[in-house]
Order: structure tokens, then sequence, then C-alpha cells
């Protein structure tokens, strides 16, 4: 019993562990309650994009301010905002919003990559925001990822409803007479903050995992979106939770042991889900085969 309370409690004794698991736990949960939607309206290309369309502006944001996170914070998500807008505005245009996707993701990524390779010293300072760093977490952006999943949590509760319907039934939306455009466009802005507020904790590259891959667990367990939303938040939850100490123990980095632990979760429930599993499926198509009579 001792050398269990050893083992959790004794990464607590370390600020940054603390900084780091509070950060963690709140990208979990804001990616994964967030991540409903964009499993549900089969957007996990667009999150995809957006993690990687933002380095663009996390390349200005340090070119114009150093490390200081309140630039690249703002840089990321000025890329994160046009990106947004501009696949909306590519879509409109009469091409499919997949192609808008490939060709801003493409474009805005190439130009992150243009605007690093400027900096002699990218390796070192960059590196970090392509794959994370969550135990380099400061108290100041610390409250800079409060704030921002603060809010982004408070915009899901009051357009709750409205995302719904335009969610499953945009003929209903129509009749509602719903802003369609609107609800779209801050959906997307939603996105774009909440990989704004993830960077330091699993990075570019590793982003769209926390946005999907919680919720793609929790829809294999329900049906319900309420449900769906709070299992999807504990499974974010508890990645950030199992991979920080990971990462602690066996010495890898954190972002990647986050993601690595949240695809287990996904794994354990593609296999043995009771509704949608595997197993549960192979078990059903084992049983008689119904016949003409």
């Amino acid at each position: 019993m001792a050398d269990l309370l050893n083992f959790i409690f004794e990464p607590l004794g370390y600020a940054f562990m603390v900084r780091g698991l509070i950060a963690a736990l709140i990208v979990g949960v804001v990616c994964a309650v967030l991540g409903a939607y964009i499993v549900l309206r089969g957007m996990a290309f667009l999150g995809d994009a957006l993690a990687h369309a933002i380095l663009p502006g996390v390349a200005a944001g340090y070119l114009l301010g150093g490390s200081n996170p309140l630039w690249l914070s703002a840089g990321a998500l000025a890329a994160g905002v046009v990106t947004a807008l501009g696949i909306g505005v590519i879509s409109k245009g009469g091409v499919k919003e997949d192609t808008a996707i490939g060709v801003m993701f493409s474009g805005m990524f190439a130009l992150g990559i243009a605007l690093i390779s400027t900096v002699r010293n990218y390796a070192v300072d960059l590196t970090h925001f392509l794959f994370g760093n969550v135990l380099g977490v400061s108290a100041g952006d610390l409250w800079l990822t409060g704030l921002f999943g603060g809010l982004v949590i408070l915009a899901i509760i009051a357009f709750y409803k409205e995302f719904l319907v335009i969610s499953f039934d945009p003929i209903l939306a129509r009749t509602l007479r719903l802003p369609a455009a609107f609800l779209n466009y801050l959906l997307l802005l939603l996105i774009a903050v909440t990989i704004v507020l993830s960077l330091q904790t699993v990075g570019v590259a590793l982003m769209a995992a926390m946005l999907v891959t919680p919720a793609a667990t929790a829809y294999l367990l329900t049906r319900r979106l309420p449900v769906m939303m709070i299992l999807a938040a504990g499974v974010g939850a508890a990645s950030a939770v199992v991979g920080l100490y990971l990462s602690f123990y066996v010495n890898i980095a954190s972002g990647p042991a986050i993601v690595l632990t949240c695809t287990c979760f996904f794994l354990l429930a593609l296999v043995f889900s009771p509704g949608r599993g595997i197993i549960k499926r192979r078990l059903a198509g084992s049983g008689p085969k119904p016949t003409a009579d």
C-alpha cells in the first residue's frame, strides 16, 4: 500500500508535474467534449488540418515576440481563424469542403515551415510546439489554458441545442431558421481556440488525436450525445493522467505518451464495446442464419 501511495504522490512533489497535470486535464476534457461534434459531423480531417494550419501563426508569433506565450497564442489563434474562414469562403465558391480543407491545410503548413526555416535555432525553440512539452508549462501558460478552456466549455453549453440540431438535422435547422453559417463558423472558431490551448500539451503534430480519439472511443460505447460527451471527457482526462505518469516513470515524451494512452483506450473499446465492439459483432454474426421459411 505504501509503495502504491508513493507511486502516486511522488511525481506530485514536483511543481512542474502538478502544473503539467492540471494543463493536461484541462486539455483532455475540453478536446474530448468538443471532439464529440467533430466525430459526429465527420470533421476529423478538418481538425487535423486546423491543427497543422496554425503553424505559421506560431512561427510568426515567435519571430515577433520570442518565446512569449501571449505572442505565440495570439499568432496561433489568428492563423486558426484565418484558416477556418478561408475554408468557409473557398467552400462557398463551388469547391468541395474536403478539397478546400486540403488546399488551406497544405498552404498554411508550407508557410509555417517556410517561416520556421528562417529561424536559425528553430530546432531547439519550436520543436516542442510540434510535439508538445506539457512538463514545461508555466504558471502563465496554465492561466491561459484555463481561460481559453473555460470559454470553449461555456460556448458549448450556451449553443448546445443549436449545435445539436445542425449536426443531426440540417433540414430542421433551416426550418427553425437557425443561423447555420454563423454556427458553423463558431464551431470552427472553437476548434481553433482548442487547438491553441493544447499546443503546449501535445503539440501541433499530435493535436488531432486529442480532438478525435476520446470522442471516437465514447462513440463506440453510447448513442446519446450528452453521455458521449461525459464519457469522452473521462477518457481524455484519464489519458492525460496515465500518459503523464508514463512520461514521468518511463522517461518518454509527454505528448506522445498521452496520445498513446488515448489510443489504447480506443482499441479496448473497439474490441470490447458491449454494443459495437468486434467481439459483440462476431458473436452476433455467428448466431443462427435466417432461413426462407
